[in-house]
């Protein structure tokens, strides 16, 4: 229904209809068209999101061709190579979380997505168990995302009622105490606040949340704590935004076509593909090097 001077109208429900324009606030949308935007404006991505995607992308190809290089070829790092590796991957990872958690809010559909992307999740590790027993991946990112994003539709009618500061904040706090549990303790880094009890750390259910099991081996590991509060502060920085009005800035398009955003847009397709991608060019550099 649709407002025009008073009178009520109705809209006839087809394409070319609702590509007319649409009342906004006057003085929003684009200039000289009476305040007005179209439903093209109205779906605009937020290309800024997509752009930071695509280059955690990016950023994880890149670290996944060195680990190829060195778990598979046997390339050697020294150790402080290896310890700002380290570094890189967590903040690789952290990225794509955070983005995750604060998009959650922009997206439908929560079911089916966190769906596609658990059973992606599984699709790697059954794939991973067949062909690379010896470097397979359990309880990886994408089985960690689509957890989170099912755990996320009957947890968000309670934090829809927290406030974001206080849900920010408290995010962040967790994320930082509970960082060591999957190596037994609370703390962060080399700060351990006390120990857990070790009977916790027994299972497959316990490795999936957090309480590694000593027997579990996994290339890709990403358990449910602590990782669902940086989701969590990702969700609560969505908040943060919207309140603030601050989405509209995210919505700014690079001039000409961007890879970043392109990428970004398919991650969870380039995500799937980039791995057998990389060991194709590695089996056939082996193959033409002797040559």
């Amino acid at each position: 229904r649709y407002s025009v001077f008073g009178v009520k109208c109705v809209l006839p429900l087809n394409k070319r209809e609702l590509n007319k324009f649409i009342d906004l606030p006057k003085g929003c949308g684009r200039k000289g068209n009476g305040g007005k935007r179209t439903m093209t404006e109205i779906k605009q991505r937020y290309e800024i999101l997509d752009i930071l995607r695509g280059f955690a992308l990016i950023n994880m190809i890149a670290f996944h061709g060195l680990w190829d290089l060195i778990n598979l070829e046997g390339m050697r790092l020294s150790s402080t190579a290896s310890h700002w590796t380290d570094i890189w991957q967590q903040g690789i990872c952290s990225l794509f979380i955070l983005l995750s958690g604060f998009c959650w809010s922009l997206g439908k559909r929560h079911f089916r997505h966190g769906c596609v992307v658990f059973a992606a999740g599984i699709l790697v590790s059954a794939v991973t168990w067949i062909i690379m027993p010896k470097q397979s991946i359990t309880v990886g990112i994408l089985t960690f995302l689509g957890s989170s994003m099912l755990i996320m539709i009957p947890l968000e009618f309670v934090l829809k009622k927290i406030g974001w500061k206080a849900g920010l904040f408290v995010s962040i706090i967790f994320f930082i105490g509970t960082k060591n549990i999957n190596s037994g303790s609370l703390g962060f880094g080399s700060y351990a606040l006390f120990r857990l009890p070790e009977n916790l750390y027994k299972g497959y259910i316990a490795t999936y949340l957090g309480f590694t099991d000593p027997g579990f081996a996994s290339t890709d590991y990403f358990s449910l704590f602590p990782w669902f509060f940086l989701f969590l502060s990702g969700y609560f920085l969505y908040r943060l935004f919207r309140e603030k009005g601050w989405l509209s800035k995210l919505k700014r398009k690079a001039p000409g076509k961007n890879v970043l955003a392109f990428m970004g847009r398919h991650s969870l397709i380039f995500y799937l593909l980039h791995q057998p991608c990389l060991l194709l060019l590695m089996e056939l550099y082996n193959i033409v090097s002797p040559l």
